[in-house]
Parts: C-alpha cells; structure tokens; sequence
C-alpha cells in the first residue's frame, strides 16, 4: 500500500499489477485500449501514453526524441509546453520524413488540444510545429484529416490573429487553392461535428477542467471557442463547393433551429455577437432556403439588433441587415417597421452612429432602395424624419470632433438627397413638394451650417454639392452635348429653386455690417469650389484622407440585379471624385451671384469702409476676375474722375485697368491699413485682365507711390509666384524704377542701422525685400537688373567693413544680422554670385567677422551662428566655380594676409586663436568638400598662410627666453646669456600666446584637415601635396619643445598644449615628412642656432627611436667629429645631443682635440667649451687615459694660481658672467666625474685642492644667497652640492687603496670638512626662504633646494646635536631639551608648511633623525618630579612640532570640510593645498617616530596628552578623506600574483624624485595611518568606537581589508622574531591561527594565556582566553587574565610589551606587593605606578590615579573599602 517510496525487494524484477494487467489486455485485445490515449475520438484528456508493455512496438515506431517531446506537451507548465511545441516544429524541419510519419499517428489528438490552449503564445507555435509536419509528411497526413480538419478550421478562425495568420498558413501548404474545396468536402461532416458541439453542447466547464482552470480563464476559452466555431460555420461554407454546400443544409437546420444559437445574437461578448451576425451573413449568401425557410427567426434577429453600436458588432450587423432584406422578400411581414426598426434607425442616426459613421453611413442608400412603400409611407415624412435625423447626427461629440466621421456623415447624406431626387422626379404634387422640401429644408440649411462651421467647409460639402449641381445641369439641357431628358424642366426648377435661396443665403451673410468673417470665407470657399473643382480636389485629396463609400461586393451585384438602368449607383468615393472630370456649373444664376455679391461689397467699402467685406471681394475676385464682374463693380462705381475720362482710350475701355487705378492703388495707399496681402492680391487678380504693357506701367506707378515697403515685397513675391507669372512681369522686374528703389533703399537702412542700436521691426520687411531680390533667380538670371545687385552687393560690403572695424559692433547687432541674413541667402541660391568683385569683398568681411572672439566684436552666439552659415554657403558657391584661380586680390589671398596679420600684430588668447583657427579650418574644410585633398586652391591656400624663413626667424626670436632655465639645470643645455637681469626671469609670461605658438597652430590644423586620410587609402602611400611642409613641421617641434621646457607653465601654456592634444597635434605631424628630410632640417638648424634647435633635435631622436632606426643617417648628419669641434654656441649644444650616438672613434678624437684645447689653454680663447664637450664624451662612457686626466687636473692646479679669478672663489656671484660661471661650472662637473671614476689616482696634493675649492665654492654660494634668481648661479651652486654628495658617497665607503695611499684622508674628511660643509649648509635653506619668500615667483630658486636637500641627507647626528645655527627660542615654551636640538626644531619645523616640497621633505628628513633622541630629555625631567596625584598626567610633546602640527590642522579642516569619510579628496599636485596636507602628515610622521621611540611610562603621558587635544581624532578623519577606496600600489602587471598595497609597500620619500609626486600624498596617508595603528592602537580603538554607524562602519571595512592582514602578520612575526628574554616566562606565536601563547612558571605556579588578535585588529578588542594553569586559585586567575586583557586593550604598544607589563605584575604580585583594590591590579594600566596611597583605617594601599578616579565619580572622599573617611 503506497509502497512508493519502499526499498524493492532485491531481485524482483516484475513490474507492478496495474502494468501487468495493462500487458494482459493488450495481448487479449490485440488492441491499445483506447483510455491509455490513442483512441481516435477527441477526448477531453491529452496523452502520449505508450505506457504499457504491450505498446512497445507502436512506441517503437516514434523517435526517442520525438517521444520525448510529446510527453512533455501533456506537461501542466505553460512555458514547458510552449518550449516543447517550438522544439517539436524544429525537429519537425530538421529530421527525416520516416521519423516524422511516426508521430503522425498520435499528432491529432495532441493537436486537437493544444490548438486551443489558453496561451495564445502555443497557440501559434502550435499552428507554426503543425506547417512544418504538413511540409514534411505531405500526403501522409490524408488518413488523419478527418480528426483533425475540425480544430484545423477552429485554429484558423482564432481571435488572435497571429494564430489564425499561422493556421492558413498551414492550410495553404497543406492544400493547393484548386485542392483546398476538396479538402474540406472530405472532412464536411466531421468539421460540422466538432462546430456544432462546441455551439450546442460545450459550456465552459466541459471545455476545461474545473480543478486546475480558473473560472476566469475557463470563460474565455469558452468565449473565444464560440467566437471560433460561428466563424469557422461561415469559412466552411465559404471553401465550400455549392454541391456541398447544399447537402449541409439539413444538418446546418438543426443548428438555425437551436434555441441556443438565437441566443447568441445577444451574448454579453461582442466578439461572439459580431461573429454571430457574420455567420448569418454567409448563411443569407451561401444557404438562401435555409435563411427563407426560418425567417421568422432570422429577420428579429437581425433588423431588432441595428442599435448594438459595439465597434466589433455594427459592421456585420449592418452587412447582415442589407443581406435579410435583399435575400428575405417578406422579411417586414416578421417586424414592425414603424415600432422596432425605424425608431432604432432614427436614435442612431441622431448621434452620428454613435462614432461608427464610417462602417454605418455607407449602408444607409442601398438600405433606402431596399425598403418597400409599406415602410416609407407617408413618404414626405419618412424622407423628412430621414434625413433630419442623418443630418442632426454632425453634431453629435464625436463627429464634431473627427473630420473623417464627419465627411463620412455629409457624403451620405449628399448622395442620399441626391438618389432620392432622382426617384421622386415626377410632376406629381406630393413629389414637387418632397423635392422642395429636399432643397429647403435639408440641402440648404446644410450649406449654411456649412459657411459657420470649418471643419464642414474643409469637408468634401462643396465638391459634393457642385457635383450635384452639375448632374442637375446635365439633365436640364445646360451642359452643351446634354442628352434629352423628359425630366428636363424639373431640373431647371431645381436649379432656380437653389440659386434663388442660395443667393438669399449669402446676401442674409454678405449685407451685414458686422457680418462673421468666418461664414464671409466660407461663402468665398464655396464659390471658389464651384468654379473651380479640379483645383480644389486636388488640394483636397493631398490633405484629406479618402473615405469609402461603397456596398460589399456581394452587395454590388445584388444592387445591378435588382436596379433598373436609371438608377445610379452611388458606389464611389471622394477620391473617385476627384479623378472624375465634371466642371462647375455653367448656369447664368452662378455668376449673377457673383456680381451681385461683389456689388454689395463695393457698397460696404465705399461706405463704411469695412475691411472685411475688402477681403471678402479680394477672395472673390481672385476665383472670378472675368470682365463681366469688372465691368459690374466699374458701372456701380457712379464717380469717376475727370483725370479718368483723359486717360488713354485703352484705360478706359479696360475695366480692368480702370478698377485698378481708381480703387485698388487707392485703398494700397490708406496709411492706417495693416493687411495688405488680399489687396495685393486683387492687382493681380485684375492685372489678369490687363496687357503687359498695362501690367508694367501700373506696376510701375504702384512702385512710385511710396507705399510701405512691405507692399512692394509682397507684390515682388506674388510676381515670382510661377514661371508664368514671372515671365509676365519680367520687365517691371527688370526696369530701372524698381532697381533705383531698392538701390536708395539699401542705403537707407545701412544709414538707419549704423546711427541706431536697435532696429525697428518696420524695417525687417526691407530686408527681406533686399534678400528677396538679390536671392531670387530665375533660369540662373537675377530677379532685378545686374548693374543694381552689383550696386547692392557694394553698399552692403561698405556697411559690414565699418562695423569690423568697431568695437562696439554688437551694439549694431541687428543691422549686421538683417546683411548677414541677406548674405547667406545670396550666397547659397545665386549660382556663380562670387565672381562678383563686391561679393569676395562682403564675403572676406564675413570671414574677418567669424575669425574674431565675440570679446571683440561682440557679436551673439545666434548672430555668429547666422555669419559661419553665410560664410560656409559663400566659399561653396566660391569653389564650385570652375574658372575661380586663387590669385593675388582674391578672397583667399586677402583672407590669408588678415590671417598672418592678427597672428603676428595682435596679441591672442587661447579663445581668440581658438576662433581664428576654426574659422581658416572652415575654409579648408569647404574647400576640400566641394574639390579634393590635392586642390590647387587648397595648395595655393597654404602657402599663403605660410611665412617666410625671416618671417618665421622674426617670430621665433619673439619667444619669451624663460625656456631656458630647466634644461640649462638639468644639464641638458649649455648656454650663455650676454646680460641676465633678474627681470627677464622675474617676468611671467603673460596671459597672450606669443605669435610663434599661434602660427604652429593654425598650420598644424590646416595640415592635419587637409591630410585625413580616406578610409579606403593606405597612410603610407597617401602623401600630402602641401609645399614647404618640413618646416613647417619642423617649427610645430619646435613650439612644443618651448612648451615642454617651460613645464607647461603658466596656465595659458598649458591651455595651449591640451589645445595641441584635442586637435592631435601634441606628437607633431613629423609622419607626414620623411624622416631623413627632417631630420636634415633639424640639424642644419640646430648647426645653424643651437639653443631649443639642439633640444628639439634631441627630442625627435628619442621619441622616435632614431638611434635604432636610423642610426646611419644619424652619422650621415655630421660627417666627422672634428666638424662639430666647438667653434661655436650652437655646434657644442648640437655636439652634445649627438654625443652619445658617436662612434668610439669620433668621441676619442673630440677626446683628443679636447684635453689639447684645455692643456694649451694659453693659445685657447674658448676653454670653458673644450671642457664641455670632454665632460660630454666622459659622460657618454669615453675612454680616457688616465695620464690626459691627470694633464687636464694639473691644468686646472696651474689655473688655481695663475687664474684664481676663474674660480670665482669668495666673488660677487650678481657681477660674474654667464661665460665665468659656465667655466666654473664645467670644472665642477669635472671634479664631480673625478671622485667615483678616477680616486685612486690622485695625491694629497690633489685632493687637497678638490676638497678646497669644494668648500670655497660653498662658503662662496652662501654669501650669494641673494643672487639666487640668476639660473646661472643656481646652477653653481647646484653643481657644487652634487660635488658634496658625489664626497659624502666616496667617504662612507672608501676604496681601500685610496686609504692605504691615504691613511689620513678619511679623517681629514670626518674631522674638518664635514663640519665646514654643514655648518654652511644647515643655514642655507632657511636663508633661501627669508631671501625669497614667493616659492611661486619665477625665480625662486626650487632646484638649489632639492640640491642642497639630497646632500643634507649625510649630515651625520653629531652635527645635528651641535649645530651651529644661531639661536633660536620662542617666550613661554616649555622644554626639557638641550638648546642646539631646540634651535634645530624651532628652525626647522615651521619649513614643513613652506610651499616648496624639496624643502619640506629636506626637513623631515633632517628631523626624523632627531626625533628619537627627544624622549630621553622629557624622561630625564620626568624622573625628578613628584608623583602627581592627579587623574592621569599628561606630557606635550615638543612644542615646536605641535604648534606646526595646530597651525596645519586647522588648514586642512578648512581644505577637506567638504567631504565625507570615505570620499577620496583628489588634490593637485604641488599647490598650495598639497603643501599644506604634506606638512601635516609629514609632521604626524615625525610625532609618531617620536611616540614609538618614547618609553612606557612617557608614552601613556603623551597619548594623555593627544587625547585631550583631539589632534588624533582629527588626523583619523582627514586621513579617511586622503586616502584612496582602493589603494593598489601602480605599475603592477595584470597577472601579477602579489596584490601589493599602499601598506604592504614601505614610502620612500626622496628629495628629487619628482616622478612619483602624484601618488605621494595617497601613499603618505597609508603610511601614516598604519603606524597610527601600529604605534597608537588603543587610542584609535576608542575613536572607533565613539564613531557614528556610517564612519565606523566605512573604518572597519577598509581596516579589515588592507590594514588588519598585514599588521596582524607584523604583531605575529614580531613576537616570533623578538630577541626580548623574560625570566620565568616563554612567549610563542602561531601566524596561521593569529595566536600568541605566554607560559608563566615560578616555583610550583604554571599559567598559561592564549592572546588572540581579532580579525579587525587594532579596531576590536583582543581576547586573552586561559590555557593550563597549576597553583592559582580561580579568583587570582581571573583577575590575571583581565589584567592581562585590560593592558593589551588600553596600552598603546606591542602585544610583547603589553606581556611584559603584565609579568611585572604578576612578578610584583608574588613579591607580596598587593593589588589596588580599585583596578585589582598591582602596576597601574596607563602611568605603571605602583599602589602608594594607603588607607589609615584598613591600611589597604591604591594608585592615586585610581582613588582621583574613585573620588570624582562617587562625589565622596571615604576608603572604597572601608568606607571611613580617607585622608
């Protein structure tokens, strides 16, 4: 029983009872039982269930993956099914036909359920699987047609159509179209069975399982199965053959006589009601007996159901209605017309269909023609009720607010009037008065609600009603070629009858004083129509949508079957309409109302001077300008003038003429008139009555009269309206009364622009007027006269050149946007206009205005936006003239040469060149556009961009010299200036870019657009055609070496550099020019000027790797050595580029020729460069014998005592030349290379004379501190410091054999020169810093510090303790430190915050040598005081370093205020901030040294001391703003193993090492916090813990990530590696486990501690858990192990000397000391006393601090043990 989760008995094999019984009936049967799933019939139940052991070779027959798959569609999961269906339609298009086949046998069941799953996604996938197997079975699907054809037919009526799309889709690939019929005559009767029982049978509970269907769901399959199955009844008789069609009817009558399928005609789901009424469209067209025979049923049904205005049910409804009364003769015998249908029709109609005009009012004729006399009786009352209603429905919501219902509604009712016209022709009296009543009341009130309503009048009422008119016509004999009609005087009356109510009509609108423009317009609009339709069809169907009205066409057939031949059929639609030709009407009445009307405007006009009844007969008049109607409005006008009578005789014969004259120019000429285009258009409107002649000479006249301007161009626009009508007024156009006009207009608004700041808006028409004609043309000729647009064009010119040259040009800022919009337009619609002189010259003006910053001009952004459009279209049409040569004049020569001029004569800013170069690129860009990269013009172009040599040498020379001064310290250049002054150094550069730069840029940019090389070409064989280019080039270097050797400095430098970078030009263009060219041209300039040439060379070389590459061509430049030998400035500093790319034999000779010039320095005038280039060869690794080292010192002993003056020792360094300094300097470096390379060689006499000069030099450089801003003198002394170190390196290790030569050298050194050197050198930086005190003016001489800072880097401790700087003390510090030390801090500690970082890590490093030796004079003073009874004393540390670290404390609050922890402040390198900052942590540095170096007792006294101050607090906040989120130590690979950190890496602070300036404040902070955590862990605990829950949580986690791992590590190996021996006690650590274990024994006593470092160590508490222990009694073990807890936690040291104070305890413990009975502790935890104070009640003993403790906090002064008073 439910065994199913038992163990089976082993070996029982068997399967269960219920599948033996299954292979039981299989073998009797012979058969599959049909309730395990293959029965035929289509049950409620899906399954592939070959599940059985007698089915195995049926299932054997389906494919394993195919099995497979139809199980899993029997699957619960919607997703698993529709996953399994698109696998099955895969599998279906990818298998063999064979395997396919095998499923044929179970697919109709599946299908048959899945077809109609409630997921229309399976649905279709469904229908898409089943394509595929009908694709691939083909005809092997005929024997399972009949079980599936039912759901077949169901699927493809599926309401989603995607589904129902998939299913015929399928069909049509199973069937042919021939074959389709054939198909379905095979499965009729199973199809119908499978519809009918869905129809009659079916509930929604039987089509879905109630259990596992939600109600909601069950309904809408059952919905949409309905919906399906009336759909499929219809398709299936549509496919049908008729044969079959007729032997359904039996079976289809038992359907149609169902109660249940009547009721479906008013199921509560419109998709079943409407597919309901579709059904019974196709029974009515396929079954007509079947219809007839329950007509009883079928009529109520259908023509009772008209008012269901549902949008899915009206339409078949209505088809539907139309098929009962044409298929069903008698169908009004089953309904009362007069009470069930008509009343419905009557409602609907009023309300427009209810928004379902379209689908409704379409019906509504053939309905009419349809119903029988019975119905319409009393006719004239049906006809009256019929279409008041129909008409009474366009103001219903909806059709007032949809123009296509509402054009749907007026067709109807149009076409409706108009069929039943025709039928009621007779003379019959009922039948006139219907007529009347058609035109009267229906026709006519139509049309007035017309002429108030737009969107009627924009409708197709018009063009119904002229055609309407016309029909008319044509049956009453109007029309010419009109056939004879019996009915032809009924017509006739018609048309009287309508002319005569609409002339009524529009005299009610016209003679009004007050009349409604609107309705004046409609009037208009319809006459308009009226006389010319085609016009305005055309405009119609262009903006209105075309609306059907027509019948199906069944119901087009059944119309021609059932209509007589005089009967119209109004099947047409608005666009039939308008491609039917049917002309206006041609009746007298047409035009009498035209007259008429126009007379009654003239009489307003006249009178009343009404404007719009002016406007009204301007719309007139330009649909009707017939000389009937002039000659009306002529001979109503009684006054005529005598100046009229003498007018020419064709004037007065002219109606036309004589209106124009007399009316029109006069109404033009009213000065308060504001709207003149309708008058404008009445003179053209009558000038289409006039001649040419006549046309000019009142055009002319009209020009004279001094109209308003805007007139004029309103008549010029009208006249260039066509080609027609331009050529009839060419010669007014062309004449000179026009061309004088405009000309004194042009220089009337020139005048009136430049006089006024604003321009009125009077004034825009004129140049709108003045762009008109010059833009305007006409088969590529001007619109006026040559001679004036030339003269134009002039005046134009001559007003922009004024306003350039203004600098107050914004404030004509419109006048210059009125030409500029005149320029633009002329310049991109005239063809050829630039061959025009005057026009190059408005377009050069243009140019100059764009290529200015608008600082200048003043010009808005729109205006300038306005003037590079106008440029851009000017040098198009420029270029595209294939005859324009860019010759001397022209506009690209002109605009060249004001080019150069501003680069070379005004001084620009980054903006300013900006501008200027994006406007020369503008031109290149356009030119290259419109010819080609190689383009004469453009090649023509550059070279009149390009200067000259002396153009480029004037320019070049201009350059500010301060490039010199970083190379020349660097050693990289050796130069002399004939007369430094310190203002040349002194002087920044200022905020203007000097030509030089300016010219490189604009010609970099102009190469680099013009060489963009297309995608389709090879760079390297894609050369430029632009001449001169290696100079070019070779200059753009040369600015970017002046860049790189000023450092980017100032700000406008660096702008100027990224500009370079943004337009790619920061790496030079040096790809363009072949190598060897440009490297010949940078050598033969640095020959030639030496200087930043030579640089520039040396730059290239490197950059390009030149030495491998080209190492030939770079011998190839020189020749020989001796070719370089120095004659000259310029040939040493190119020899010393080229130096280390010699040969060994090329340095030898200059080795040669060099050690020669200085030994025979008598005969040698220029010593100073042999020296030089010797230095250069020895420091290109030149082989020197030792015996020219010797002759080349001796030399220099022998200039010691004939030329001392050259030694420049104890000198005036402000009175010596550069050439003197030079020379001194050279033998220098000499000296310098002499000490590590040639050592062994030298005797007493020569070091004698080395360690001399050194130290002269010295003392020399610090008596001129004050001639420090000369680069030549920083550079003595710089090179004198590198001497010191080169010593003070030689000294620490000296070569043996030096020694033994020697043995009194090295204390030579030690005991005289090293205190000589820094007793000069320790003053030096603070005399630097009082003698200049900006470290941000261009001479401070920042390279003398860093110089003088790496060799105050040996200064030995002993100098440091007995310095010789005078005193310095500040009143009122306390200290306990000797006075040298105290003067050495009051020195040096405030320097850390100077603004120089070689001086500010010179004094860290001076200090930190200090700093360990300060706490033995605190500890000395500390001994002699007496106990202090107070809570826990406090010691400051030195004084000095905490004034610095307050002063720099509060700088950094105010620098980091902005930022939360955890936020990374980004701080710029070298600025004030940074300084700041790196004083404040270097000063931390230096106290942390020297909290770590302090003893126990002083180190609880100091953290007391920090503690009270916050400063610790403080420093932990800004450290977590300096440091970085992720603080990855740069330059690791990407597969690096080791993950190295800011904290695993120790800092290197070096003096001058500028490289790693960027991450050395990040770095710095890491450091810092880490020996704060390291030396200071209790303090930062409690900081930690006193922080809010954001802060402490950011803390923790960086802590735990980088900092915990690694000190954690460091705590572990320190106690492994800790040399500290304890008696009675053994330490030992477990890294892996971060555990030390102390073992404590004395005598029969073993303890054993277990410390424990927590994960986030320092930040948690560390845990001191117990091990053995023999001999302690609990409570003293307990108190042990808290002791030892509170020590680790509170101390701030080591876990080792957090050991150690507790073995002291415990030591002191088992001395019989006992514990304070506050702390029950022997030794206190913060100042290690002992207890002191005893009780003399108890006797007991306490610490003070404790008691002081006690007392504060209990406010009681009683023994905490006794509790008697304690005193």
């Amino acid at each position: 029983m439910g065994g199913k989760n038992k163990q089976r008995t082993k070996g029982n094999v068997r399967p269960s009872s219920s599948g033996r019984a299954a292979e039981l009936l299989t073998r009797e049967g012979g058969v599959i039982p049909g309730f395990v799933g293959f029965d035929s019939t289509v049950t409620s139940e899906l399954s592939y269930v070959p599940a059985v052991h007698g089915a195995e070779e049926i299932d054997n027959l389906v494919d394993a993956d195919f099995r497979l798959v139809l199980r899993k569609l029997s699957k619960r999961d919607g997703v698993t099914r529709l996953k399994a269906v698109q696998d099955f339609g895969s599998m279906c298009q990818e298998r063999d036909a064979e395997d396919v086949k095998g499923v044929l046998p179970f697919w109709p069941r599946i299908y048959c359920k899945i077809s109609v799953d409630h997921d229309r996604r399976i649905r279709e996938a469904t229908q898409q699987a089943f394509e595929q197997l009908v694709l691939k079975v083909r005809r092997s699907l005929a024997p399972f047609l009949k079980s599936l054809m039912g759901h077949w037919i169901l699927s493809q009526c599926d309401t989603y159509t995607p589904a129902a799309s998939a299913a015929c889709q399928a069909f049509q690939a199973a069937f042919s179209p021939p074959k389709q019929p054939e198909a379905l005559s095979f499965c009729k009767d199973e199809i119908l069975n499978v519809l009918q029982d869905i129809l009659l049978k079916e509930t929604a509970d039987t089509l879905s399982d109630p259990q596992s269907v939600t109600e909601e769901e069950r309904e809408a399959k059952y919905v949409r199965m309905l919906t399906s199955s009336l759909l499929g009844v219809k398709r299936l008789l549509s496919l049908l053959p008729q044969d079959d069609r007729m032997a359904l009817e039996q079976r289809l009558a038992q359907l149609v006589t169902s109660g249940k399928f009547w009721k479906y005609s008013k199921h509560k789901t419109p998709q079943v009601r409407g597919a309901f009424f579709e059904m019974v469209c196709a029974l009515c067209e396929f079954t007509p007996g079947l219809v007839q025979a329950e007509a009883a049923r079928f009529c109520p049904a259908v023509l009772l159901s008209i008012d269901d205005t549902d949008p899915l049910v009206l339409p078949p409804v209505w088809e539907a209605v139309l098929h009962v009364v044409s298929t069903i003769p008698d169908c009004w015998t089953h309904v009362n017309a007069k009470k069930g249908f008509l009343p419905k029709l009557w409602a609907l109609l009023k309300e427009g269909g209810k928004g379902m005009a379209k689908a409704l009012h379409p019906n509504l004729m053939p309905l009419l023609s349809k119903l029988p006399q019975q119905v319409t009786d009393p006719t004239l009352d049906f006809y009256t009720t019929f279409f008041t209603s129909l008409i009474h429905g366009l103001s219903s919501e909806r059709a007032a607010t949809s123009p296509s219902e509402s054009a749907v509604i007026v067709t109807s009712a149009v076409e409706c009037l108009r069929y039943c016209i025709l039928h009621n022709t007779g003379e019959e009296e009922d039948q006139r008065r219907i007529r009347t009543m058609f035109i009267s009341q229906q026709l006519l009130p139509l049309l007035e609600r017309a002429l108030e309503n737009s969107s009627l009048q924009n409708g197709p009422l018009f063009l119904l009603v002229t055609e309407l008119l016309v029909s008319w016509e044509k049956r009453a004999g109007v029309h010419s070629g009109s056939e004879a009609n019996e009915s032809k005087e009924v017509f006739q009356g018609l048309l009287a009858d309508f002319w005569e109510g609409l002339g009524l009509l529009f005299v009610r609108y016209a003679d009004n004083e007050e009349a409604d423009p609107q309705a004046l317009e409609g009037v208009a609009t319809m006459l308009q129509v009226m006389r010319y339709p085609e016009r305005v069809n055309r405009k119609h169907v262009q903006k209105k949508k075309s609306v059907k009205i027509s019948l199906s066409k069944t119901e087009v057939n059944e119309r021609s079957g059932v209509e007589g031949d005089g009967v119209e059929k109004p099947f047409q639609t608005v666009s039939d309409l308008v491609n039917e030709t049917f002309g206006s009407p041609q009746t007298e009445h047409f035009e009498d109302v035209v007259c008429q009307l126009a007379q009654l405007c003239l009489v307003h006009v006249n009178e009343k001077k009404s404007e719009r009844h002016l406007v009204f007969l301007s719309l007139l008049l330009r649909s009707f300008h017939t000389p009937r109607v002039l000659s009306k409005l002529v001979e109503f006008d009684d006054k005529i003038t005598k100046d009229g009578e003498k007018k020419d005789e064709v004037n007065v014969n002219n109606p036309a003429v004589q209106f124009l004259l007399e009316r029109v120019v006069v109404w033009l000429a009213e000065k308060d008139r504001s709207d003149t285009e309708h008058l404008v258009e009445m003179v053209f409107s009558s000038l289409c009555c006039c001649s040419q002649q006549e046309a000019t000479r009142i055009l002319n006249h009209i020009t004279t009269m001094n109209l308003q301007w805007g007139i004029i161009l309103q008549i010029i626009q009208r006249a260039c309206a066509d080609a027609e009508t331009l050529k009839s007024y060419r010669d007014w156009l062309k004449g000179s009364v026009l061309g004088e006009q405009l000309l004194g207009l042009t220089k009337e608004l020139c005048n009136v622009g430049c006089n006024s700041s604003s321009v009125s808006s009077s004034s825009r028409p004129s140049w709108t007027l003045i762009s008109l004609v010059l833009s305007q043309h006409h088969n590529n000729e001007p619109l006026i006269g040559e001679v004036y647009m030339e003269k134009i064009l002039e005046k134009l010119h001559a007003t922009l050149s004024e306003t350039k040259s203004l600098s107050d040009a914004g404030n004509m800022e419109p006048l210059i946007s009125f030409i500029c919009d005149v320029a633009s337009t002329f310049f991109s619609s005239v063809q050829d206009c630039l061959l025009l002189q005057s026009a190059e010259e408005l377009l050069l003006t243009v140019f100059q205005l764009i290529a200015q910053d608008q600082t200048h001009t003043h010009l808005s952004d729109s205006l300038l936006e306005k003037l590079k459009k106008a440029f851009v279209a000017g040098v198009q049409s420029l270029v595209q003239h294939s005859e324009y040569e860019a010759n001397e004049g022209g506009f690209l020569h002109s605009a060249a040469l004001w080019v150069m001029n501003q680069l070379v004569t005004v001084s620009l800013d980054i903006k300013s060149l900006q501008v200027l170069v994006l406007a020369v690129q503008k031109i290149v860009e356009t030119i290259i556009s419109v010819c080609d990269q190689d383009s004469h013009l453009l090649i023509k172009f550059f070279t009149y961009l390009t200067p000259s040599q002396t153009g480029w040498s004037r320019i070049r020379q201009a350059l500010p010299p301060q490039w010199v001064k970083v190379p020349l310290l660097d050693s990289r250049y050796r130069g002399v200036c004939e007369k430094p002054s310190m203002d040349i150094w002194k002087c920044k550069v200022s905020n203007k870019l000097p030509a030089h730069l300016c010219a490189c840029a604009l010609l970099g940019k102009v190469i680099r657009t013009a060489t963009v090389v297309p995608c389709d070409q090879n760079k390297a064989n894609y050369p430029s055609h632009l001449p001169n280019l290696k100079h070019t080039v070779a200059e753009l270097l040369y600015a970017l070496q002046w860049c790189k050797e000023v450092e980017y400095s100032p700000t406008v430098v660096s702008a100027y550099h990224s500009l370079l970078t943004d337009w790619g030009l920061s790496q030079g263009l040096h790809s363009l020019v072949p190598t060897t060219d440009l490297l010949e041209t940078l050598y033969s300039r640095s020959v030639e000027l030496g200087g930043l040439w030579s640089l520039t060379l040396e730059d290239y070389i490197d950059t390009n790797n030149l030495e491998d590459t080209h190492s030939a061509s770079l011998r190839k430049l020189y020749g020989s050595a001796d070719s370089l030998f120095p004659g000259s400035e310029s040939k040493l500093s190119t020899l010393q580029v080229l130096c280390s790319y010699m040969t060994k034999d090329d340095r030898e000779t200059l080795v040669a020729l060099a050690a020669s010039g200085i030994i025979n320095w008598q005969d040698n005038e220029n010593v100073s460069g042999c020296l030089a280039v010797l230095l250069c060869c020895l420091q290109a690794d030149t082989h020197v014998e030792e015996e020219v080292v010797q002759a080349v010192l001796a030399t220099m002993m022998e200039w010691r005592n004939s030329k001392e003056d050259w030694f420049l020792f104890s000198s005036d360094l402000s009175q010596a030349t550069t050439d003197q300094l030079s020379l001194t300097v050279e033998m220098m470096r000499f000296l310098s290379w002499l000490v590590p390379n040639c050592s062994t060689g030298l005797g007493n006499s020569q070091w004698d004379f080395l360690l001399c000069s050194m130290l002269a030099w010295l003392e020399t450089a610090s008596d001129n501190v004050s001639s420090l801003w000369n680069p030549w003198v920083q550079l003595f002394v710089c090179e004198n410091t590198a001497l010191i170190v080169e010593l003070n390196d030689f000294f620490a290790s000296p070569s043996p054999d030096v020694l033994e030569k020697l043995p009194e050298l090295a204390s030579e050194w030690s005991d005289f020169f090293v205190e000589g050197i820094y007793n000069l050198l320790l003053p030096l930086p603070v005399s630097i810093t009082e003698a200049f005190t900006e470290p941000d003016d261009p001479t401070f001489p920042l390279a003398v510090l860093e110089s003088v800072g790496v060799a105050l880097n040996y200064v030995p401790m002993q100098q440091l303790n007995q310095n010789s700087l005078p005193a310095r003390f500040i009143a009122g510090q306390k200290t306990n430190l000797p006075e040298p030390l105290q003067t050495l801090l009051n020195t040096f500690c405030p320097l850390l915050l100077f603004k120089a970082r070689p001086l500010q890590i010179t004094v860290y490093h001076l200090l930190e040598k200090v700093m360990p030796q300060l706490p033995v004079c605190d500890g000395e003073g500390d001994n002699n005081k007496p106990e202090d009874d107070r809570d826990e004393p406090c010691l400051s540390p030195p004084a000095s370093l905490m004034a610095i670290l307050s002063t720099c404390e509060e700088l950094c609050d105010n620098i980091l205020a902005g930022l939360q922890v955890g936020e990374f402040a980004v701080v710029q390198s070298l600025s004030v901030e940074y300084s700041c900052i790196l004083g404040y942590l270097l000063a931390w540095k230096l106290l942390l040294i020297f909290f770590k170096s302090s003893p126990s007792h002083l180190r609880a006294h100091y953290a007391q001391y920090l503690k009270r101050s916050c400063s610790l607090n403080k420093l932990l906040l800004h450290l977590f703003k300096l440091m970085p989120e992720n603080p990855i130590y740069p330059g690791q690979g990407s597969d690096s193993k080791e993950n190295k950190t800011f904290f695993t890496e120790s800092l290197s602070l070096v003096v001058d090492d500028s490289d790693r300036v960027e991450r050395e404040l990040p770095h710095l902070a890491c450091s810092v916090y880490y020996s704060t955590v390291q030396d200071l862990p209790a303090m930062v605990r409690l900081w930690w813990n006193s922080q809010e829950k954001r802060v402490s949580a950011a803390v923790e986690k960086f802590t735990i990530k980088y900092i915990s791992p690694v000190l954690s590590a460091q705590e572990i190996s320190s106690v492994q590696s800790s040399t500290q021996m304890f008696d009675s006690m053994t330490v030992k650590a477990r890294s892996a486990a971060r555990e030390v274990i102390a073992t404590y024994s004395v005598d029969d006593i073993f303890i054993e501690l277990v410390i424990q470092l927590p994960q986030n160590y320092p930040l948690g508490s560390i845990t001191v858990e117990s091990g053995r222990r023999v001999g302690v009694a609990v409570q003293q073990w307990r108190n042990w192990m808290l002791q030892l807890s509170t020590y680790l936690t509170h101390q701030n040291g080591s876990i080792m000397e957090g050991l150690a104070l507790w073995k002291n305890n415990v030591d002191k413990r088992f001395e019989g000391i006992e514990d304070c009975m506050i702390c029950f502790s022997v030794i206190h935890g913060s100042n290690y006393s002992l207890p002191k104070k005893a009780c003399r009640t108890c006797k007991k003993k306490f610490h003070s601090a404790c008691l002081f403790k006690w007392f504060t906090s209990s406010n009681k002064s009683t023994c905490p043990l006794c509790r008697e008073t304690f005193f």
